[in-house]
Formats: structure tokens, sequence, C-alpha cells
């Protein structure tokens, strides 16, 4: 029933495309097309490569579209999908690429931001602008953190959502969120001293 595909949810539009509906893909890549881009691009620094980016993670989301749990939510999913090909695709550029550390972490604009736990011995340029060799170093370190602060953090800092629509998007309560996201915050913090450490030893 492609003439109904709008009034489906991401869940079941993705059930649908499984199913054969050739409708519901494109529906789908349109609910998100502003969203995820605006997300790629504050991911990735050019609006081109993030296109790009997109194309990926669509491409593996329908490839993976059999192994998504019906029970959880879509969009965290793709989200995660797409923070993945964003991380592949600074890996394989070398281009220069600068990233904002200055907002604050968690979409309600508040809280810590991630320049606030950079308490290294250099300076950042312009305080708030890293090059792309400490871009990768931020990005590994977030890396390196168990998924589910991983996905908290790149929920809240780099698509910006509030508390509230990470809460509805990971169907945990507003508290858990909260708590999460501070012990992600407090586990990057951490883990970036000691690399900072090691190298200045």
């Amino acid at each position: 029933m492609p003439a109904e595909t709008n009034n489906l949810t991401d869940e079941e539009l993705l059930s649908a495309h499984i199913d054969g509906d050739s409708s519901a893909f494109p529906e789908l890549m349109g609910r998100y097309k502003n969203d995820l881009l605006h997300f790629l691009i504050r991911f990735v620094g050019s609006t081109a490569a993030a296109e790009d980016v997109f194309q990926d993670a669509f491409l593996q989301v329908h490839i993976s579209a059999e192994t998504f749990d019906p029970t959880r939510r879509f969009k965290p999913w793709l989200f995660t999908i797409a923070a993945n090909k964003g991380r592949d695709w600074h890996r394989k550029h070398s281009k220069r690429t600068v990233l904002s550390l200055s907002q604050a972490i968690g979409g309600d604009g508040e809280g810590t931001r991630f320049v606030d736990l950079m308490e290294a011995d250099q300076e950042l340029p312009d305080a708030t602008l890293l090059d792309n060799e400490q871009i990768d170093r931020v990005r590994d370190t977030v890396d390196q953190l168990p998924s589910h602060l991983r996905e908290i953090l790149l929920l809240s800092y780099f698509q910006q959502m509030s508390y509230s629509q990470i809460a509805d998007s990971l169907q945990i309560p507003l508290g858990t969120v909260k708590s999460r996201l501070h012990a992600a915050v407090a586990a990057f913090s951490q883990s970036w001293q000691a690399v900072n450490i090691e190298e200045q030893a």
C-alpha cells in the first residue's frame, strides 16, 4: 500500500521495505534527508562529503535491514550507522577539517562542553576549533567508550538532541539519559586526560 507509507512509523517503513514495498525506502530516506544531512555536515565538515556519507549510510541500512531489531527505535540505529560511515570518511581523507567543540554537550544548551574537558597543556586553535589530527583524537577517544555511552554522546553532541528527544529515541527515562550522559562525559574526560599524559611522557 504505497499510498499509505507516509502514515507508517520509521520502523514500519523499514519492515515494509524488507517485505518488498518499493515506496517504503524512498519515504524513509526523505524523512531523514534534512535531519541526517545536517548531522553529517557537522560530522564531516562538508556538504558534498555529507551527501556522499548520507548515501553510504542508507546503503548500509538497506544491506543491514533484516538485522534491525524491530523492538528498538530506528532513528538511533540510523544515526549510529551514519556516524560510523562519517568516521570511515575521515579515515580515508587527509584534508584539514575543523570542528567546533564550544557548544554544550546536550541539546538543551546546558552542561559541559568538550573543550572544557580537554585541559591538556597545548593551546587549542581559537580555543574551540580542532585541526584534523586533534579531531581524530577526539573521535578515537569517543570510539573507545562503551557503546551505550558512545551512542548517547553522538546523539547529544553531534546531533544536538535535547534530553527529552534522546529519552524518546532510546526509550529510556529522562533521568537515565542525564545519568548516562554524565557517565559518558566523565569517561571521555578520563580517557582524554590519559591519552595526553601518555603523549607528554
